[in-house]
């Protein structure tokens, strides 16, 4: 019986050493495949608005992410290659989108990209941050370490950028009503696009139109805001659109 027993952990153990380690390795090379293609998007979606974009700042912008983003990938294919561990060769399928819409887009490159850029650096920044907490590959840890604080700056100016754009948005559409304040409110045409307002801004840029009792407010899949809302004592549909016009439906 007793023999039973001091057998009994030596068995456990000899078991655990013959595991292979699949684990940490699937981590590593999860946080090496979302990096290593969120890398390439940024260099890729940055050259393929170069001379379209027509605000000089986003210019400016694509600019930096083809420099610092380039430099990032070429570090993180280094380190992943002395970790035995594989890049992707490209893009995956959702940012292959984002890159054929850019490549077709002239009248709305600047606000389509803005808006990508917002998604993406929100993402990278979320993983790196994550990754630099609790990652299993020293490597890879550190890298992440030193790469999130650009990463933070990156998505810092590209909200300001983006907030900036809605601001002269609004300023445009100032002189001009973009609510007829008519016993019937007419129907205006509202601009689809990458809406970087969040709800709460629209929620507030409805109601100073004279908007009232907003309900139901949701971004639909042509990047405009709709809900329900009262105007002059009557019930309409009303939206917002990337632009900042608001209009009844």
């Amino acid at each position: 019986m007793n023999i039973r027993r001091l057998m009994a952990p030596l068995v456990m153990a000899g078991a655990l050493v013959g595991l292979p380690p699949a684990l940490a390795a699937d981590k590593a090379q999860d946080f090496v495949d979302k990096a290593a293609q969120g890398g390439m998007f940024e260099v890729k979606s940055s050259e393929a608005i170069q001379g379209k974009a027509q605000d000089p700042r986003i210019n400016d912008f694509a600019q930096t992410m083809i420099k610092d983003h380039g430099a990032a990938n070429a570090k993180l294919q280094a380190i992943a290659g002395g970790e035995k561990l594989q890049v992707p060769a490209d893009v995956d399928a959702a940012q292959k989108s984002d890159l054929d819409k850019l490549s077709g887009n002239t009248a709305q490159v600047d606000q389509d990209y803005v808006a990508m850029q917002q998604r993406a650096h929100a993402d990278a920044v979320k993983l790196f941050e994550s990754y630099a907490k609790d990652g299993d590959n020293a490597q890879l840890k550190s890298f992440a370490e030193a790469t999130a604080p650009t990463l933070r700056m990156h998505r810092d100016m590209i909200e300001k950028i983006a907030a900036t754009m809605n601001s002269d948005a609004a300023s445009d559409n100032a002189s001009t009503p973009a609510v007829k304040t008519s016993d019937n409110p007419q129907s205006t045409s509202l601009v689809p696009g990458a809406n970087s307002f969040t709800e709460a801004q629209a929620l507030d840029r409805i109601r100073n139109a004279g908007f009232a009792d907003v309900t139901g407010l949701a971004k639909d899949d042509k990047g405009i805001w709709r809900g329900k809302a009262t105007k002059d004592g009557k019930a309409v549909s009303v939206g917002l659109d990337y632009q900042g016009n608001v209009a009844t439906e």
